[in-house]
């Protein structure tokens, strides 16, 4: 959501286990420089380098609080993408430009902040492909439980009126806010990253969903960068190969990298480098690519730059 701090980032790795909890300013003011230094992604599934991200488009008026993006599994070039709170309850199919292909209007559930958006399995071993969106901000860690809403993924890119699955949870240790929503398109795992000045933030896996029920959100461990200069995580995304988490910040994108990596738990012990970012006025959305080569950042306000970060 909409912010009030302001932070400088810079590049490491790192990555281990604390607590803690947040309040933002955005600005692209910070961005990253054009051609910075990396650190090659040797031996892993997509990019070993990036380039150095291009605008393809702009945030369409139809989404100006842009907050997620993720790429579609079904349908190649479409990212799904949503607004933030205080808006209709809707889904928007978006190619890179930002065009809009298709609006899906969302019943059966009454949203109050939703973050970030994922695809993944609808269940955890199977093969139908799910949009969740995470109903999970909380300003002021007072929510007694939170949600996550899933839908079957449509079977074509038009618009319809379809209705969404709520799966609440709640976290083991209290209230926290989050807007960072990953689902593992290997095995159905799903987790939040909570958004906290003390870290990139707590790193959760959530247990137990299904609609009528309770969930269950268990701590894993913290994500870090060195002495902490990078915080208030806005969006998370998942490589394909499962082995490379990318987690943006409102002036950077890191990428948190374990070539062994079989659930979310082991990122609390991975590899963090800085990765390409983009000069946005508030970085709130990171998605991977359909084939794990790239990503695409988008941000809130219409017509802001959405950007594509392909390999170099």
């Amino acid at each position: 959501m909409r912010p009030s701090t302001r932070f400088l980032a810079a590049a490491g790795f790192l990555v281990s286990a604390a607590c803690s909890s947040s309040r933002p300013t955005p600005t692209g003011a910070n961005a990253p420089d054009a051609g910075m230094q990396q650190v090659p992604a040797t031996g892993m599934e997509g990019c070993v380098i990036y380039a150095d991200g291009r605008k393809t488009g702009a945030v369409p008026r139809q989404v100006p609080e842009l907050s997620g993006l993720a790429a579609s599994q079904q349908h190649p070039g479409i990212f799904w993408g949503h607004n933030d709170s205080n808006n209709a309850f809707e889904l928007f199919a978006l190619d890179e430009t930002g065009a809009v292909k298709a609006t899906l209007k969302l019943t059966g559930a009454d949203p109050r902040d939703i973050e970030d958006i994922a695809v993944g399995p609808c269940a955890p071993g199977g093969k139908e492909s799910c949009i969740f969106l995470a109903d999970t901000g909380d300003n002021f860690e007072r929510r007694k439980e939170v949600r996550l809403f899933r839908l079957p993924e449509p079977a074509t890119v038009a618009d319809a009126t379809l209705p969404v699955e709520s799966l609440p949870f709640t976290y083991e240790d209290g209230a926290h806010d989050a807007e960072s929503l990953i689902v593992d398109t290997r095995s159905g795992q799903v987790g939040v990253l909570t958004k906290t000045r003390a870290s990139l933030g707590d790193l959760y896996a959530v247990e137990g969903l299904k609609p009528g029920g309770m969930g269950k959100a268990r701590k894993l461990g913290t994500l870090r960068v060195p002495d902490d200069v990078d915080r208030l995580s806005t969006a998370a995304a998942l490589h394909p190969s499962g082995e490379r988490l990318l987690v943006r910040t409102y002036t950077r994108v890191w990428e948190l990298r374990r070539p062994d990596a079989k659930r979310l738990e082991d990122f609390v012990q991975a590899q963090v480098v800085e990765v390409p970012g983009a000069s946005q006025a508030q970085a709130e959305a990171v998605t991977f690519l359909e084939d794990g080569r790239g990503y695409l950042l988008g941000s809130e306000f219409a017509r802001e730059p959405l950007v594509r970060v392909d390999c170099r």
